[in-house]
């Protein structure tokens, strides 16, 4: 009987992870992520998904973010009718991001029909609400019947609230084979949530690489460095846009800054989340004080919140997002991380041509992004279809990423080499993955490939 993987999305690229397992007449989807990019070519991407919904017996999902979750609804529009696992703080979040990436595609369909562009939604707000109901949220550490031949058990990944560690284990015929899926996994010592917990041994393993050639900075030399950036800002009289995740980098940054005020390290200053996803994340965050790291319930302990304090404002409505065009001192946070939708545009639309502002870039951008456009030093940009010179300052601070580096993602695998008969790098750019590749082959893995999309591999 069968027993292999087909990797559907996030093969040689970050975004739209997607990894289809087949075991014995069952097709299991690990993932089902947005591919993010142009958006041309991300939506042609999107549109049409590399599996019919009514093809797959179950989803096992491994966190909330956008690029791994955000199809969902649009594979249960397509006829998938199954079950979705996933850990009870991921099921938690899962409702604010699904609803809210329906949300902006409305915005967006809305906005581009006014400039005489036709596009239709991937899906709306009630493909949203049939896909919840599909939803069923278990505890870490609970092995759960996916099918008859595969359970699952979740362990903390440490990246974002409930975000995995998958273990899989098959059982074909007389084979049994394990398979673990880190998903993205997280980083020691970062603030708020727990350390990624150990992955177990497993005959197969398949590991993102989103930074397989590169090291990040460490937590002192982040806190020195955000706390250098808004600082020179405020004397430059100039204000920071954020461009960032609603969940996980939001909070972190937010957290960051409030210790650097406490510190003394920065003065007061007005701090604007303008997402209204942002305040329900870190509600709902709230919410989970037990998957905490034992430093942020110690601050909680001590009378502080690490979200809501003197300083820090949730922006609600638009016109109060609006109203911030008139601040020019101060940090703006908002999403999305990308900068390829959401408030943060109306923010960098204001700001971009200002020398004496400041975009700081505090996650992954990746290719083809307005945010990488950024980055990389492009003088123009178009922000909703129209060009803007680039006059402010582009920062980054890579080491806010909650993705482990190459140095970390082998620290936590290297101990599996002899027991892992295949191992599988994914969700990283070509020249990432295969750096991170080689490492693993030098680290004494047996088998390792760099899949291209659509490639299928038998467990052997």
């Amino acid at each position: 009987m069968v027993l292999e993987l087909q990797f559907l999305g996030a093969a040689r690229h970050v975004t739209g992870s997607k990894h289809l397992l087949r075991v014995g007449d069952d097709s299991i989807l690990l993932d089902c992520g947005l591919v993010q990019g142009p958006r041309r070519m991300a939506d042609a991407a999107n549109r049409k998904l590399p599996i019919a919904g009514r093809d797959v017996a179950a989803v096992v999902l491994s966190h909330a973010h956008i690029d791994h979750c955000g199809a969902l609804p649009r594979l249960v529009k397509d006829g998938f009718a199954g079950p979705i696992w996933c850990t009870d703080a991921t099921a938690d979040m899962l409702g604010m991001m699904l609803r809210d990436s329906a949300h902006i595609q409305s915005q967006d369909a809305r906005h581009l029909r006014r400039r005489g562009h036709d596009y239709e939604p991937l899906y709306d707000q009630e493909d949203v609400e049939r896909t919840l109901r599909l939803v069923r949220g278990v505890p870490y550490h609970q092995p759960t019947e996916v099918t008859k031949q595969l359970r699952v058990e979740f362990l903390d990944a440490g990246h974002i609230l409930g975000a995995a560690i998958v273990v899989l284990d098959a059982h074909v015929d007389h084979k049994q084979r394990r398979i673990v899926f880190t998903g993205d996994h997280g980083r020691k010592h970062l603030p708020i949530l727990r350390d990624p917990e150990p992955i177990p041994p497993c005959d197969v393993l398949i590991t993102e690489s989103t930074y397989g050639d590169r090291v990040h900075e460490q937590r002192v030399d982040m806190m020195a460095a955000l706390a250098r950036i808004v600082d020179e800002e405020l004397q430059d009289g100039g204000r920071v846009i954020v461009p960032a995740f609603s969940v996980g980098r939001t909070q972190s940054v937010v957290m960051f800054l409030g210790q650097l005020m406490r510190e003394g390290r920065l003065p007061q200053l007005p701090i604007h989340v303008d997402s209204p996803m942002s305040r329900e994340a870190t509600k709902i965050m709230s919410r989970h004080p037990d998957l905490f790291d034992d430093e942020t319930r110690a601050l909680i302990a001590s009378g502080h919140s690490p979200f809501f304090f003197d300083g820090v404002h949730y922006v609600a409505d638009v016109e109060e997002s609006k109203a911030l065009n008139q601040e020019r001192s101060g940090v703006i946070v908002a999403a999305s991380g990308m900068c390829e939708a959401g408030r943060v545009l109306h923010h960098l639309a204001q700001s971009i041509g200002r020398k004496q502002d400041c975009v700081l870039m505090v996650g992954y951008q990746a290719e083809g992004t307005l945010g990488r456009k950024l980055l990389d030093g492009q003088k123009q940009v178009n922000i909703y279809g129209e060009p803007y010179d680039v006059h402010c300052k582009v920062r980054s601070m890579p080491g806010l990423s909650a993705h482990a580096d190459w140095q970390e993602l082998l620290g936590a695998s290297r101990h599996l080499a002899d027991k892992c008969r295949q191992a599988f790098v994914v969700h990283g750019e070509d020249e990432a993955a295969e750096a991170y590749a080689s490492r693993l082959r030098n680290a004494g893995f047996r088998e390792v490939v760099v899949p291209s999309k659509g490639d299928r591999h038998e467990i052997r």
